[in-house]
């Protein structure tokens, strides 16, 4: 298939990665499983891919012994748009991996999610997907605010000028075949170490450019447990809801615990 063709029909999936432990939201129930206003992080998370008009499907991909949690979530939902739900691995990578394997056909775009990242707006859904008619892969950022230093051994050794850094969030989106590539090239590498799709690429294809759009302060992640005040905030804005703690929230039964 000519490379003009492909573009002419890209189907876009969205790859919803909940494979997440929450260590740093203090343990317990992980943060994606999180009640947020009545809902869960995650389910949040899914339903703005679920509302896009362009995402074609959706794939989440959890930990071995939380896949029937979500299960529930799904048909509890009814998600119309949700086709697999599979499980990850030990690591960030393996549940990209996972998601990646799934697929062959080489007009497939997958835009990959965190599921603590709940806010995400369909502007950005739209952007990235936008850039995608154009680029193998896209990123999302935003500018960074604040000094940075480049530290080692207690001293500072570098302060990057900060116009040319970004924070990154999520989707990445990336072309099926490039993001494969990168991935089969890292797995040759005994050094592979990632945390992030988009430095895989950038690492094993240097030469394919990466777009960046750009992102939104609502789209943050959850990452500390004091993050929930803020998502709390943002959620508040958009959708004009009376405050509601952030409490863990056992979907299974939901009865939200009396820790937050």
């Amino acid at each position: 298939m000519k490379r003009d063709d492909v573009i002419a029909h890209r189907r876009y999936v969205a790859v919803i990665l909940a494979g997440g432990s929450g260590k740093r939201t203090g343990g317990g129930l992980p943060k994606q499983f999180w009640n947020m206003a009545g809902r869960s992080v995650i389910e949040r998370a899914v339903d703005a891919f679920e509302q896009n008009r362009r995402v074609r499907e959706i794939v989440i991909v959890s930990r071995v012994d939380e896949l029937s949690m979500v299960e529930e979530l799904v048909s509890k939902n009814e998600w119309r748009k949700v086709a697999r739900v599979v499980a990850g691995g030990e690591e960030r990578f393996d549940s990209s991996l996972a998601a990646i394997r799934l697929y062959e056909d080489p007009a497939t775009c997958l835009l990959l999610h965190d599921a603590a990242r709940p806010l995400v707006s369909q502007r950005v859904i739209d952007a990235v997907m936008d850039a995608l008619e154009v680029h193998d892969a896209v990123a999302v950022g935003l500018p960074v605010v604040d000094t940075l230093f480049r530290v080692a051994g207690g001293e500072v050794i570098e302060v990057p000028e900060r116009t040319s850094l970004v924070r990154a969030q999520t989707p990445q989106a990336f072309v099926l075949s490039t993001i494969r590539e990168a991935y089969e090239r890292a797995l040759a590498d005994p050094c592979f170490r990632a945390t992030d799709d988009c430095g895989v690429v950038k690492r094993y294809l240097p030469d394919v450019r990466i777009h960046v759009v750009p992102g939104e302060e609502a789209n943050m992640k959850l990452t500390y447990p004091e993050d929930i005040f803020l998502l709390e905030s943002y959620l508040r804005r958009q959708e004009g809801v009376s405050k509601v703690g952030f409490r863990p929230c056992d979907p299974r039964s939901g009865k939200q615990s009396s820790n937050p």
